[in-house]
């Protein structure tokens, strides 16, 4: 199977889904459903988590999750029968998707404004023509303990959280067999491949031995948040990373900083997530949409 071909995590297509654990609690739609998601931790308001387009009453046929709603994305779930998608970031272009766009149009040309104006109008239109019903679970996937994005990242590089010798909220730091910081940033690079993201950028001297990593959850990762964690190397996303900040600091104080793409430190988040929800919820198809790294790599003779 192609490393980005649409892959099932269960079978099983019955109706009246029961949670595990929770006699008597009945999932049939996708507002019992988001009902679930937020009651697995207890997160600020206002959150985005919450039902993004379509009708919350919708009976459920098949649950799809993903990382990020790309319009491909959609149509593929919708080929795979998948009436209810679960997805992590925002389906029209700003963080509190149809609540932001007065932020997403502030000072914006014209042109500009009508053009994504028409694609998110396309956008919405298409989903509630076919029926869809679009939940984010975000604030809640960040944050959860065990499978939640910083913990997902680590298992996908090969640690485990009874390696975690210090930690806050979105952050996790790791210990590690003592190595130089280049041999560590291969082995990192090697365990991404699986997601689509053949190398990684490297920032500060290679030569030093490490032996602990520190890694956060997607933009909730500036290693400027975390220096108090003391990790020898850090592993943060090109969403949150500046080249003239926490790059040039990595190259002047040779601190290795290691960076990666948002979608590749997400996409195992998800992925346990689709597990989880097969383990919870019985009597239903969870279908895991995999993405990874969020672009395509293009390289020269």
């Amino acid at each position: 199977m192609k490393r980005r071909e649409f892959i099932a995590t269960s079978g099983l297509a019955t109706m009246g889904l029961t949670l595990n654990g929770m006699p008597g609690k009945r999932i049939t739609t996708a507002a019992d459903l988001h009902e679930y998601l937020r009651s697995l931790y207890t997160i600020k308001e206002p959150s985005v988590d919450r039902i993004i387009a379509g009708d919350p009453d919708t009976k459920i046929k098949k649950v799809g999750t993903c990382w990020m709603p790309y319009f491909k994305t959609l149509r593929k779930a919708k080929e795979l029968g998948i009436n209810v998608l679960i997805v992590h970031e925002p389906t029209f272009y700003t963080h509190w998707d149809l609540d932001g766009m007065e932020n997403l149009f502030d000072r914006v040309p014209s042109l500009a404004q009508e053009q994504y104006q028409e694609a998110i109008d396309k956008k919405k239109k298409w989903i509630e023509d076919n029926n869809m019903v679009i939940i984010r679970s975000h604030d809640v996937m960040d944050i959860v303990k065990g499978f939640g994005m910083p913990f997902a990242l680590g298992k996908a590089l090969g640690f485990d959280n009874s390696d975690i010798v210090r930690s806050k909220d979105y952050f996790n730091v790791y210990r590690i067999k003592p190595d130089t910081s280049g041999n560590v940033a291969k082995t990192i690079a090697s365990s991404l491949l699986e997601l689509n993201q053949p190398g990684v950028a490297f920032y500060g001297e290679s030569e030093r031995i490490v032996s602990t990593v520190g890694l956060g959850t997607g933009c909730i990762c500036n290693p400027m948040q975390y220096q108090e964690l003391k990790p020898d190397l850090v592993i943060a996303i090109d969403d949150t990373i500046r080249t003239w900040t926490q790059t040039t600091y990595a190259e002047d104080t040779g601190d290795p900083l290691v960076v990666i793409n948002h979608g590749t430190s997400e996409e195992m988040g998800m992925r346990l997530l689709s597990q989880h929800l097969t383990a919870n919820i019985s009597g239903m198809d969870f279908i895991h949409l995999n993405q990874g790294c969020s672009y395509r790599w293009i390289t020269g003779e």
